[in-house]
């Protein structure tokens, strides 16, 4: 059966040939190609390149191809493996699955009349040796009826690939036929006119060291031997990607680990160059979201987040959805301030406490203002609080930054008054420009107390039909949730400004998207959610209360094209030159918001009890990790 499959196969493909044969030609009337057929198989292109202009050649006057001739004939009938059947393959089916019901049912039934009768088993009429014979035959059709379709599907495909090399061979006759009548002229190819496939090759290229000169490979001995320091690479290179390129290679040597998957193309090292990275081999890449529109005090945001962590992005947007379905929220800013205080130790604690009167006393506060406000013209200094610990003295200095996070700007201004005030206390010590009375980077109740960068407040009230709807849960729920979970959890836990469910999740997300130092989250996330009935139970207010969002618009990453971006799509990229400040400050407005609206999401889940379903689905990958790994 499969020979006489075959042989009809070659009888009709040669039938074909001979027909196509006599279409193909060179035409004396010039006519522009038409754009080939996209087959299953990518086809290979007929472009001639001329080697010394390195452009594609387009036919002279004198030719056309036909392409399109043969696409006029009667498409070739595909063989079946059911062909070879003697009547069609649907009657068949039936025939034999009747056979084998009716057969099995014969059987069954004298098998137990045989019971009945005490009659043994094993003694067999000709019906019964019929029939066990009838239900073997049907048996192994039925079986065999698997194997006929996966026959089919593979002459089908066998056919199919002898019709594409076929195709390919004409095509490549064709072009012989016409080759010395191919003039110089660059034209574009048909096929050049679609949108390229990408291989492999191509996309792994930003994650692939690109190759090494011999003069790269002389550089790369010398950091590996430590005759050339790996941080002084961009200076002595003068070529900062290049720098990377080599610092990474002679990593990979040294460790003996390959860093295949870190990307290294694609990304502006200049720009990094004693701002944001040392030592760069490569940059991490971090998905990112957008929640929103976030109606927050009568202006539309669109809030990107940078995380990796599923379900954070859905679940902050639903809260920015019940909080435009209730007509929006509002904020206000109470402080704007950053902090940094030095420690300074004298011989005796009364004479520390000397300078902490002095420093304290407010007709000295405009004369050491003039000396911290020499450092920036956006830096300008608030207060200045101290405490002693023995003969230590701690002052924490409180200045505006402007659009600046200003942890540079504070530093400046505190080493200006430092040395200004050894003139009138020779004997103070300067321990540290840092005493950690700031407090940057850690959980500090001086800052949930006093607060550091921008302190804000932001609330909104529910509807009952929204919590309903949009929340699947009830207000009453919520309020007790918040105050058993968000309040009495959190003080049995002795808990330091962490009084909410997720607000450095948002904050973290916000804060890596626009360039804000992912540190600070520490500080930054110190928030307090407060839920309550209103409207005589109806309705749901909610707050957040954040005394140390630290943000800023412009220095540090900020300035990177992916996170400028982001700062651009908030509307607050920059510094503003009308009102120097307003937009960090209306940065941190929108980190509250959001994370009002992260908050109101996250606690709802939990009292509809769906944090668990929602996580299966968003937060748990279907792919085998340990599979992708090793196959990289």
């Amino acid at each position: 059966m499969r020979e006489r499959c075959q042989n009809d196969i070659l009888i009709l493909k040669n039938n074909v040939i001979q027909k196509l044969a006599v279409h193909v030609s060179c035409d004396t009337a010039r006519q522009p190609p038409k754009p080939r057929e996209v087959r299953r198989r990518q086809p290979k292109s007929d472009v001639h390149m001329d080697k010394a202009v390195g452009e594609p050649l387009k036919p002279c006057h004198g030719q056309r191809h036909h392409h399109n001739d043969h696409r006029n004939l009667p498409p070739p009938t595909s063989l079946k493996a059911s062909d070879a059947l003697p009547l069609p393959l649907y009657l068949t089916n039936g025939l034999f699955f009747g056979l084998f019901f009716s057969v099995a049912y014969f059987l069954l039934h004298r098998w137990r009349e045989k019971i009945r009768n005490s009659t043994p088993l094993h003694i067999l009429t000709f019906p019964e040796i019929a029939g066990i014979i009838c239900l073997a035959s049907s048996v192994v059709y039925l079986l065999g009826f698997f194997g006929i379709g996966i026959a089919q599907s593979f002459i089908s495909r066998g056919s199919q690939d002898s019709w594409d090399v076929e195709e390919d061979h004409m095509t490549q006759k064709k072009s012989g036929l016409c080759a010395a009548e191919i003039c110089s002229g660059p034209a574009k190819s048909p096929a050049a006119s679609l949108a390229p496939v990408p291989s492999e090759k191509a996309v792994n290229t930003m994650f692939q060291s690109p190759m090494l000169g011999s003069d790269d490979e002389e550089v790369i001995k010398g950091v590996l031997s430590g005759d050339i320091p790996s941080y002084s690479l961009e200076s002595e290179l003068r070529d900062c990607k290049r720098a990377a390129i080599i610092r990474r290679e002679a990593l990979q040597r040294m460790t003996g680990r390959s860093l295949e998957g870190l990307p290294l193309e694609g990304f502006d090292y200049e720009s990094i160059l004693g701002q944001c990275c040392e030592m760069p081999v490569g940059y991490v890449q971090i998905p990112v979201g957008v929640a929103g529109p976030l109606l927050l005090d009568g202006k539309e945001y669109s809030v990107p987040m940078a995380t990796t962590e599923g379900c954070l992005v859905a679940s902050t947007n639903r809260g920015c959805k019940a909080i435009y379905a209730s007509g929006g929220a509002s904020s206000v800013l109470l402080r704007d301030g950053m902090t940094r205080a030095p420690v300074v130790r004298f011989g005796t604690a009364k004479r520390a406490a000397e300078l902490k009167f002095f420093v304290e006393d407010p007709a000295n506060f405009d004369t050491l203002s003039v000396v911290f406000n020499r450092s920036s013209r956006f830096g300008k200094l608030q207060n200045i609080k101290c405490t002693i610990a023995g003969k230590n003295l701690y002052m924490r200095f409180s200045c505006s930054t402007g659009d600046a996070m200003g942890m540079n700007m504070v530093s400046k201004g505190v080493q200006n008054v430092l040395d200004y005030l050894q003139t009138d206390f020779p004997d103070m010590e300067i321990i540290g420009i840092s005493g950690n009375f700031c407090s940057d980077k850690k959980p500090a109740a001086v800052n949930w107390i006093e607060g550091r960068g921008k302190s804000v407040v932001c609330e909104a009230i529910i509807k009952e039909e929204v919590v309903q709807k949009v929340l699947k849960t009830n207000v009453a729920t919520l309020v007790e949730l918040n105050m058993l979970k968000n309040l009495t959890g959190s003080a049995m836990a002795g808990a330091l400004g962490g009084f909410n469910a997720h607000a450095s999740n948002i904050v973290t997300a916000v804060y890596i998207a626009t360039g804000q130092d992912p540190a600070q989250n520490v500080e930054s996330s110190h928030c307090i959610t407060m839920m309550e009935a209103v409207n005589d139970g109806k309705d749901l207010h909610i707050s957040v209360t954040m005394p140390s969002i630290e943000v800023g618009t412009v220095g540090g990453g900020t300035q990177l094209a992916s996170q400028s971006a982001c700062l651009n799509l908030l509307g607050v990229k920059g510094a503003c030159n009308d009102s120097p400040g307003s937009n960090s400050r209306l940065l941190s407005t929108i980190v509250a918001g959001s994370v009002l609206a992260g908050e109101l999401s996250l606690m709802s889940a939990i009292a509809a009890g769906q944090l668990v379903k929602s996580h299966m689905k968003y937060n748990r990958s279907s792919k085998d990790v340990s599979k992708i790994a090793s196959s990289n």
